[in-house]
């Protein structure tokens, strides 16, 4: 199985799904969102499977620093998916696409498990 990983390179939640991968034998293609900007359809994609709730994490820095009006404007397809794009650290990591275009947002150790493992 191959599939596809989304994220920041030196983010620890990222090396720890690297590990992850490698150790269950699972081949992937790797984006750095931070050198390599996502298409708009493709974030789009992304906010459709899983929605713009969950695309975005909130946890992060970079979303707690934004201002109120720009988290506000994290509510509207329109005005949402241009700031994202303009702050991509604000994206949810890992992104793992798997050939059958299902999506697992976050190091969800076990349902990554499972899904490579059918």
């Amino acid at each position: 199985m191959s599939v596809k990983v989304y994220g920041i390179k030196n983010c620890n939640t990222m090396k720890k799904t690297f590990q992850l991968l490698e150790k269950e034998g699972v081949s992937y293609e790797f984006m750095d969102y931070k050198k390599q900007q996502l298409s708009m359809e493709l974030l789009e994609g992304f906010g459709k499977e899983v929605g713009l709730d969950r695309l975005v994490n909130k946890k992060g820095t970079t979303y707690r620093k934004l201002p109120d009006d720009q988290k506000a404007a994290l509510d509207s397809e329109v005005t949402a998916y241009p700031l994202i794009m303009a702050n991509s650290s604000m994206i949810k990591r890992p992104i793992i696409q798997f050939p059958d275009g299902e999506l697992i947002l976050g190091l969800q150790e076990e349902e990554i498990l499972q899904k490579i493992r059918k």
